[in-house]
């Protein structure tokens, strides 16, 4: 069974302009480029891209990334006011085939907001198979929840998520886990998984050395046995926080 696989990274409300944006972004993009070569260089759309390119080039520079961000405020249907407290969202690529996607939802702080950054690699080819390893994932995934600080973030695919998650909103357990230190604390893991600080912001969590599928009844064990150790630690439900006022 082929599977899609995605990294995300998910956390709640929180009021940040699109110059904080920017800032965050610029350094994702700095880190994403030591995880491998293919994401040296991103595009986005609109008309005019140059000839031969996938979209038009996009620099990790503050400035056009602010830009960039401001381009992407949610606005009304009628009148194409920005909505305040939705924030923005964006999105780039890296190639015309065998491309690698990002997805920004970023700066939104109503009640009940939330936020993500989201990786989904090729879906077939050379490339897809080298991103597909526990170190390039693991580079990633530290790349993102450095920039980013979400609550949590994952790397699993479409397949195993439906199998291992029990209820909507909970935190999502896959192949490579952060949790931040904001959901409490962490209890050990059984064996082959193992827990590797984020700087101080939080844990990995790697399950397996190797590629984890659904269609390996042991994964998906180990895999929900894992997200039920989290859950009984009380990391798995998140707590709603309040909605930034300022």
């Amino acid at each position: 069974m082929k599977e899609d696989y995605y990294v995300g990274a998910y956390w709640g409300p929180r009021k940040e302009t699109a110059l904080e944006a920017a800032r965050r972004a610029e350094l994702f993009f700095h880190m994403l480029a030591r995880c491998d070569p293919t994401f040296t260089q991103w595009y986005r759309g609109g008309r005019g891209a140059p000839t031969g390119l996938p979209g038009h080039p996009v620099r990790p520079d503050v400035q056009e990334l602010e830009q960039f961000f401001l381009r992407g405020r949610l606005r009304t249907d009628e009148g194409k006011k920005i909505l305040e407290g939705f924030g923005f969202s964006q999105y780039v690529w890296n190639a015309k085939k065998e491309r690698t996607r990002l997805e920004f939802h970023g700066g939104a702080y109503g009640m009940g907001a939330h936020n993500s950054c989201l990786f989904e690699p090729p879906r077939e080819g050379p490339v897809r198979e080298r991103i597909l390893s526990a170190p390039v994932l693991t580079e990633v995934l530290t790349s993102m929840a450095t920039a980013w600080d979400p609550d949590f973030a994952m790397a699993t695919s479409d397949a195993m998520l439906d199998l291992v998650e029990k209820r909507k909103g909970e935190v999502r357990v896959g192949w490579l886990t952060y949790l931040s230190r904001r959901l409490g604390k962490l209890p050990p893991l059984p064996a082959p998984g193992r827990i590797e600080p984020v700087g101080t912001l939080g844990w990995l969590l790697v399950l397996s050395p190797e590629r984890m599928t659904a269609s390996n009844p042991e994964h998906v064990a180990f895999t929900a046995r894992v997200r039920d150790l989290l859950d009984r630690a009380g990391l798995i439900e998140i707590p709603e926080p309040p909605a930034a006022d300022a």
